[in-house]
């Protein structure tokens, strides 16, 4: 429930631009000799994870008192993950992507959502930047979104994101636009937000429960 909203975006740049946008001169895939993390992809990470066991420590405990999520959180694709991502479908000419967005959760509706028979989480509206540059020069798009998920019995059932204003450059907007419009009126996406939540709440959070400040032994 961090991360899978940037899956978002990459998402909506696979449906809303498109090939001849992205086509570039053919100079093979892209070829990095340090695999490593960089400092800043460490650091996105370890920003990820902290918010993580916030969140799976509410999921976990179901307490509804304390202090509500607010998460600064950032993450990277690199060139050659996303031609991975795209499996041939289109050439990607706009290099690395890197985004960043402030999530708000609050506290009760999480706990609520795990332990009622049914509940709703709606997220504060927020906005997901991200830079990517093309043959050097940067450029810089940023999506509006407002979710919303649906819960029973601890389980995710429902789920909208409510696109909002889109910001990018000329050549990519009116794809961005379509595509966000698309899915506020099909809501195509809803279903892969549903399966990534009941996946973070039966998986992720499984693989942090040891780190969970509610579960400790004193």
């Amino acid at each position: 429930m961090t991360k899978h909203f940037g899956l978002a975006v990459i998402a909506i740049f696979l449906l809303g631009v498109s090939a001849d946008t992205l086509a570039a001169e053919d100079l093979g895939p892209q070829v990095n000799s340090n695999r490593g993390p960089t400092p800043q992809e460490r650091a996105q990470k370890a920003a990820r994870e902290a918010c993580r066991i916030e969140i799976c420590d509410i999921i976990e405990t179901r307490e509804r008192q304390g202090p509500d999520i607010s998460c600064d959180i950032g993450w990277t694709w690199r060139t050659d993950e996303i031609a991975e991502a795209m499996a041939g479908r289109l050439d990607w000419a706009w290099g690395k992507i890197t985004c960043q967005s402030d999530l708000r959760l609050d506290r009760a509706a999480i706990a609520k959502a795990m332990s009622a028979p049914q509940a709703t989480i709606r997220v504060a509206p927020h906005t997901i930047h991200c830079d990517l540059q093309q043959d050097g020069e940067p450029y810089v798009v940023e999506i509006e979104l407002e979710p919303t998920f649906r819960f029973k019995n601890g389980k995710a059932t429902e789920a909208k994101v409510k696109w909002g204003d889109v910001s990018a450059p000329a050549a990519i907007y009116p794809g961005l636009y379509a595509a966000t419009g698309l899915d506020n009126k099909t809501n195509f996406l809803g279903p892969e937000f549903v399966h990534q939540i009941n996946k973070f709440v039966r998986k992720d959070c499984a693989a942090v429960r040891d780190k969970l400040p509610g579960r400790r032994v004193n």
